[in-house]
């Protein structure tokens, strides 16, 4: 998958996303600060997202739901529809956005709700890659329609079952996506460690063999996000915050600066360490053998005329003689000349078979 100047493969360094989300709370001058830290900890790409109170939730959810918690304080009573009004972003703003995120040359992206915004997002603000959110896995429709806009696609597979999952990336791949990554997602804030199920990464690879896989994380901390990196998760994507303490739905959950830093610099060492599945014998490995393998040596003195027993036989270092393993060519045959006890058993210190 190619994302601006982001190859992005399964043996390659994992593509980090700073998912700023709504954890800029409607600020655009937060928003820019988290776009420069999300840079200075070494991200690929921040991504937000892209809602208004009229794409997200319907007259009845508002009417039911008088208020949203962001889980810290639940004596808080903001009225839900205020608060979502407040922490959406305008086209505007998300163009100024853009705009400044390219200027800093880190990727921009936005996760799009609505068909109305899919379209401001990717035929006007000319964005690399669209991700979906797990709450559309089954909303085909919405699929589709992204699916036929001819851009990459990133796509969280939280509360989804494999029947679910299955259909969605048929649906998008029938709809014309080439490139696509399938991000493992537990959708809890946080989740249990023992709820996390990161073989599921292993899992999606071998049923999803043309698509990259990736993981969307919401746990607290560093050590999943970079134990999906172990289990070859390629696109890592984790809440991004200033300060956890903040106020808002997801600082508690976010990666602050430091957390991100981790996650990039751990993560690539991570990646590079993995290398190939197949066994590989390094020039370095080579030169080594020499100093850290072992050779047939006498174990005691031998005069010569006599006949090679194993008891005159040991295996020490270096490796540059005899090896142990061609120990059944050296038995049985006669020294031609005194071997003093420790030396190295050379070709020529024996008779040769006739």
């Amino acid at each position: 998958m190619k994302i601006g100047e982001h190859e992005i493969t399964r043996d390659g360094a994992p593509f980090i996303i700073a998912e700023i989300g709504a954890n800029h709370n409607g600020d655009l001058n937060l928003a820019k600060k988290l776009i420069d830290a999300a840079l200075e900890a070494g991200a690929s790409c921040v991504k937000f997202q892209s809602w208004t109170k009229n794409t997200i939730f319907s007259r009845e959810v508002y009417d039911n739901d008088k208020f949203l918690s962001d889980g810290r304080d639940e004596t808080r009573t903001e009225d839900l529809e205020d608060v979502v009004e407040k922490y959406s972003l305008s086209k505007r703003e998300l163009t100024e956005l853009s705009a400044y995120a390219s200027g800093k040359e880190i990727v921009f992206s936005c996760s799009g709700f609505s068909f109305d915004e899919v379209d401001f997002l990717v035929d006007d603000l000319k964005i690399p890659f669209i991700k979906i959110a797990s709450m559309d896995i089954p909303n085909l429709p919405f699929l589709e329609y992204i699916g036929a806009k001819g851009v990459p696609v990133i796509l969280s597979t939280g509360l989804a079952s494999m029947e679910e999952i299955k259909e969605a990336v048929d649906t998008l791949t029938n709809a014309g996506v080439v490139d696509l990554a399938l991000l493992h997602c537990i959708a809890n804030y946080p989740p249990d460690d023992v709820d996390s199920n990161l073989l599921n990464i292993r899992m999606f690879e071998k049923n999803f063999p043309s698509v990259l896989i990736g993981f969307s994380d919401h746990s607290i901390g560093t050590a999943i996000p970079l134990a999906a990196i172990a289990l070859g998760a390629r696109v890592i994507e984790k809440h991004f915050t200033l300060n956890k303490d903040m106020e808002g739905w997801d600082h508690a959950i976010s990666a602050d600066q430091s957390d991100l830093l981790t996650i990039v610099s751990e993560g690539r060492r991570i990646s590079a360490a993995l290398g190939s599945k197949e066994r590989k014998v390094t020039e370095k490995d080579l030169e080594m053998r020499v100093a850290f393998r072992r050779s047939i040596v006498a174990s005691r003195f031998i005069k010569a005329g006599k006949v090679f027993e194993r008891a005159d036989i040991d295996f020490k270092r270096p490796g540059r003689g005899i090896p142990p393993n061609q120990l059944n060519t050296v038995i049985g045959r006669t020294a031609i000349r005194d071997i003093i006890a420790d030396a190295l058993i050379e070709e020529d210190d024996f008779e040769k078979k006739s």
